[in-house]
């Protein structure tokens, strides 16, 4: 019965140790893409004013559509390699959160 006991405490403390690694890993990942998302709003503000300021001096009509246009294209390729990156972060976040939990998987085995 003693043993037993101490099997359950030992079990739970080891859970407990992988909790907190799991949650720590989590915390690191979450401040990664909320970083990385904030950079990005920068960027994509700071692109957009850029734009905003070409557009309005623009001289004819046709050149304000093609500053329109690459305005769109560049600001789409930027949002794909952006979510590809993030989409990413969020991978490594799930695959760091749940490795501490894997030697507790493989005992269980």
């Amino acid at each position: 019965m003693t043993q037993t006991y101490e099997d359950f405490s030992k079990y739970g403390k080891d859970f407990a140790d992988t909790g907190l690694k799991s949650f720590a890993s989590l915390s690191k990942g979450a401040q990664a893409i909320a970083t990385e998302a904030g950079e990005y709003t920068k960027k994509t503000f700071e692109a957009g004013s850029a734009a905003a300021e070409k557009i309005l001096s623009a001289k004819s009509l046709d050149k304000a559509i093609e500053i329109q246009t690459d305005f769109a294209k560049t600001s789409y390729e930027a949002f794909v390699a952006e979510a590809t990156k993030i989409g990413d972060l969020y991978a490594e976040l799930a695959k760091e959160a749940y490795r501490p939990f894997e030697s507790m998987v493989a005992k269980a085995k």
